[in-house]
């Protein structure tokens, strides 16, 4: 492989804000209509501020750190995430990736992303060359 592997301990972190907007297109595209991620009414009945981020779109932040990460010559071979808590739309999050290990077989990373400065979700992922 010409690319150089990034170093171990290397970090890229991708913030966004997930607004309302996303949440209409994750609706479109997947089709969930779970109450909490789609009916305000419901989620602030439920105790949350507002309807609660999409875990699956808060977590594809990850792909993108990810994906600056490695570069154009990896795909994801592997990817786990754990979620602690709920987190409303509107939430400004900061999505990381960290390698922990890198060969020319796989790229490990640990997974983080914050949301106001609180870890939501963690987790790990293993990146593999694109070209089998």
């Amino acid at each position: 492989m010409t690319q150089d592997l990034p170093e171990t301990g290397a970090a890229i972190t991708f913030r966004k804000t997930m607004t309302v907007a996303e949440q209409g297109f994750f609706t479109g595209i997947t089709g969930n209509m779970t109450k909490p991620h789609v009916d305000r009414a419901h989620a602030k009945s439920a105790g949350l501020a507002d309807m609660s981020v999409f875990e699956l779109a808060a977590s594809g932040l990850l792909t993108t750190a990810l994906g600056r990460l490695a570069g154009p010559a990896w795909r994801i071979g592997d990817f786990s995430v754990s979620f602690s808590r709920a987190f409303p739309v509107g939430s400004s999050l900061a999505a990381t990736a960290t390698v922990t290990e890198a060969s020319s077989e796989a790229i490990a990373c640990s997974l983080s992303v914050l949301v106001e400065g609180d870890e939501v979700i963690t987790g790990s992922a293993r990146m593999v060359p694109l070209e089998a």
